[in-house]
């Protein structure tokens, strides 16, 4: 009886919905079929289903509803930044856990702000992706040590200056920055050459410069115009 009970309570356990519902997101099948064997060597995993794009990816997620997401960044159709914060605006409730070889400040940041709880590189050992599979279903972030280092860098930074310019002196500014005199200004916006003047001594004042050189020159470095 004992043995009979016992084995009743492994097969209880191993129900299908007592595991973590995994989706793959990879447009690299070796990839997924990698995944997929790393996810069977673990009781508490369920692999429901696979996608090989971020299009794929939202529809896979609306039939299956897995609980994690293991996504690619970079992919056909829509990128895996794309695709995730697209699931997380449907469906809020599916954590998505980016896993990718690329580690660039601008990647990390666009994953994270699209709603992705974790960031780790393809690097990662067995272990410790298993236990961010974990972390992400229980809704704890888990981040790569070169993710983490982004985000430090992007709270140290120092932040750009606000010189309260007027959506008309930006757009005054860009002009002086491509090269512009007064009158190709005046001509450029349909406005007289007195308000171009107006505005570029405004300007002059605003970032605390001296001459139109000095503006430019400012502009460019604290990247105030496109």
């Amino acid at each position: 009886m004992t043995a009979s009970r016992d084995k009743a309570q492994k097969e209880e356990e191993m129900k299908p919905e007592s595991r973590i519902r995994v989706m793959l997101v990879d447009d690299h099948a070796v990839v997924r079929s990698g995944l997929s064997a790393f996810l069977m060597a673990f009781d508490d995993f369920e692999l429901v289903a696979e996608a090989e794009s971020g299009v794929e990816a939202i529809r896979r997620c609306s039939q299956t509803h897995p609980d994690v997401v293991l996504m690619d960044l970079m992919m056909p159709d829509m990128d895996g930044a794309s695709a995730t914060r697209a699931i997380r605006e449907r469906f809020p409730d599916v954590q998505i856990l980016v896993l990718t070889s690329f580690k660039e400040d601008e990647l990390v940041q666009d994953a994270l702000q699209a709603g992705a709880i974790g960031y780790l590189l393809k690097s990662v050992s067995a272990k410790e992706l298993a236990e961010a599979i974990r972390a992400a279903y229980a809704g704890k972030p888990t981040l790569s040590p070169e993710a983490a280092q982004v985000l430090i860098r992007s709270a140290t930074r120092p932040r750009k200056r606000d010189y309260d310019l007027t959506p008309r002196e930006l757009e005054v500014l860009s002009l002086l920055v491509s090269g512009m005199n007064n009158n190709e200004i005046a001509e450029k916006l349909v406005v007289s050459r007195s308000t171009v003047k107006f505005h570029v001594s405004s300007i002059l004042s605003k970032l605390n410069v001296s001459s139109r050189t000095e503006a430019v020159a400012l502009a460019i470095q604290q990247k105030l115009v496109t």
